[in-house]
């Protein structure tokens, strides 16, 4: 069995696994988010390839932990930091879980890459075109990084060193062995957390390129 993590807000329930940092999608319910997960199982496996781990064969999950959500939840973001996410991590899973997000900034290139400038609208008529999406998820991370102790200014849409400077910092941080406690203090958040958080991002405006890509 798979181990996964839980919130439950008021309008979406967000469910995440715990061992696969980017691995995490959102339903009405918690059937229908461990559903949706599921149904992404195929989508992930190009990470783990991506980073070289080998991937689960299945996806049968079992829930360890299920929290409140709260506004972030419902927002549309996977916010709540778990019991699951300040469990030490030792250099190996460090390392394993900081080639997962490298992983995921790849599979975001290698989309992009192929995505034209204008997407498809979404379901109501909104939506970020392809470059407006990226600078959002550099904008995102910029801000993330603070929270792990990192701060760099936002770097420009295809300013490549600052970007690769800010992502390799990132990194380096989160590949260090961790007793789980918070990167920056006050208010900041476990590597465990952090991993799993940026990973998700991006893997989640990544494949919203896909969708939105017109056929």
């Amino acid at each position: 069995m798979t181990a996964v993590v839980v919130e439950v807000g008021k309008k979406k329930v967000f469910a995440s696994v715990v061992d696969w940092p980017g691995w995490c999608r959102a339903g009405k319910s918690v059937e229908d988010a461990l559903e949706v997960l599921s149904a992404y199982h195929g989508r992930y496996a190009e990470v783990a390839a991506q980073a070289g781990i080998r991937f689960l064969k299945n996806d049968s999950f079992e829930v360890v932990e299920q929290v409140p959500g709260d506004t972030t939840t419902d927002f549309g973001a996977p916010g709540k930091v778990l019991d699951a996410d300040r469990e030490p991590l030792g250099a190996a899973g460090a390392k394993r879980a900081a080639a997962l997000v490298a992983a995921a900034w790849q599979v975001l290139d290698k989309i992009a890459a192929a995505t034209p400038a204008e997407l498809r609208k979404g379901p109501r008529g909104g939506g970020r075109d392809r470059d407006k999406m990226l600078d959002h998820v550099i904008g995102a991370e910029t801000s993330y990084a603070r929270l792990i102790g990192i701060k760099h200014k936002q770097p420009a849409l295809g300013d490549t060193a600052a970007l690769d400077a800010l992502r390799t910092e990132i990194l380096a941080v989160l590949s260090a062995p961790s007793d789980g406690s918070d990167l920056r203090q006050p208010r900041g958040w476990p590597p465990r957390y952090a991993a799993r958080r940026i990973a998700w991002h991006v893997l989640d405006h990544a494949w919203e390129m896909q969708d939105r890509t017109e056929r």
